[in-house]
């Protein structure tokens, strides 16, 4: 790539490839879209850097009302509080007595929540912050549904006695995660989930508080499923990620429209091995492959921003091949432009994401957290 600084003022066609675009009058408008929806259902928002792992687009989302932040791992909340975030959640159970230890030490530098779903997670977390003279603020996690980590509605009020109980720790409240693709999901209306997920979360608030257990935070909430679980009384704070950028798979769910996803992967034609076939230079190590194209719905691995010229059908590490749309004749060197099916883990990908205003390179911004696996 030219060098950084030198690409500011620069047009698409200056950049090397492959790149991550984003597009920042679209990515302005996501991040106040949410913030707006948070401010008239009167909760916090508290969105998931998982998606984008990058310093200056938290500071929009806190600027815009956030807050503060979520993060999956202990490795990215680090990330984040070290450049002056400082109230963190990390919604993942915290499990070993080294990981227990680095969240004592973040909760030295800000107000770190962390999430629990066992006895032995309490046990370390409490052990490790007795140790480092800190406090840790804990949340339980609910299985709604999703059934990939909580515990079931009926085990909440034993595991938050056990978070009262144990040194060091102070009981925040209870979370979850559905999304709208659980398995026994009888429908993939997100207004339907969204609703059903709020109204579980307060009624099992309601049931942890009549226990003499005091609840402050129930939070809730995907991309698709927060404009509705938001508007649930009771519900005190959403945790939306994708729609800072929106993706191919947020638009087949109807929470967002193309012309909404804000940023895109740019690739290079390196050769035509047939008239309906182009092949580019940006594979496995640049589109995300963890979600498998049919299971969500969808046709491919990307697709051209165009929506219809050409989709990327296959992939290797460094290749991936595109199928072109009937009179779609790119020649060897010309640049295309991709909307991913998954955004969050293309973005983990890459070291940096170029920013584009009015089609020009404005900044270039470094993926600060990504990789932060721990």
């Amino acid at each position: 790539m030219i060098g950084l600084k030198s690409l500011f003022g620069r047009s698409v066609s200056d950049i090397d490839t492959p790149t991550l675009l984003i597009d920042l009058e679209k990515l302005e408008a996501n991040i106040h879209r949410y913030a707006e929806i948070a401010a008239q259902a009167g909760v916090r928002l508290r969105p998931h850097i998982k998606t984008h792992k990058t310093l200056e687009i938290a500071a929009m989302q806190l600027r815009a009302g956030a807050c503060g932040i979520t993060t999956a791992k202990l490795g990215e909340a680090e990330v984040f509080a070290a450049a002056g975030v400082n109230d963190i959640f990390v919604a993942y159970p915290i499990i070993g007595m080294e990981k227990a230890r680095h969240a004592a030490e973040i909760a030295r530098m800000c107000h770190l929540i962390v999430g629990v779903e066992s006895v032995k997670g309490i046990q370390q977390l409490s052990q490790a912050a007795v140790e480092a003279g800190a406090t840790l603020f804990v949340r339980v996690e609910v299985n709604s549904g999703l059934n990939r980590t909580g515990v079931k509605p009926a085990a909440t009020v034993e595991l938050c006695h056990q978070v009262l109980a144990a040194p060091s720790l102070e009981l925040d409240g209870i979370f979850t995660f559905r999304g709208i693709s659980f398995p026994e999901a009888q429908t993939r209306d997100p207004a339907v989930l969204g609703q059903q997920e709020g109204e579980l979360m307060v009624a099992l608030a309601e049931q942890i508080n009549k226990a003499g257990i005091p609840i402050q935070a129930v939070s809730v909430g995907s991309t698709p499923s927060t404009p509705y679980a938001a508007l649930v009384p009771g519900v005190t704070e959403v945790r939306p990620g994708t729609y800072v950028f929106f993706d191919r798979m947020t638009t087949n769910a109807g929470t967002s429209s193309p012309d909404e996803i804000a940023l895109s992967i740019l690739a290079t034609v390196v050769s035509r091995p047939a008239p309906d076939i182009a092949v580019v230079d940006a594979g496995s190590k640049t589109f995300c492959g963890d979600v498998i194209p049919e299971k969500a719905g969808l046709e491919g691995y990307a697709i051209t921003t165009d929506g219809h010229n050409g989709i990327v059908v296959s992939m290797n590490e460094e290749h991936g091949i595109v199928r072109l749309a009937p009179g779609f004749t790119p020649e060897v060197g010309d640049k295309l432009t991709f909307f991913p099916n998954h955004v969050c883990t293309t973005v983990n990908l890459s070291d940096e994401v170029v920013v584009l205003q009015n089609g020009v390179v404005n900044n270039v911004w470094s993926v600060a957290a990504r990789g932060r696996r721990q």
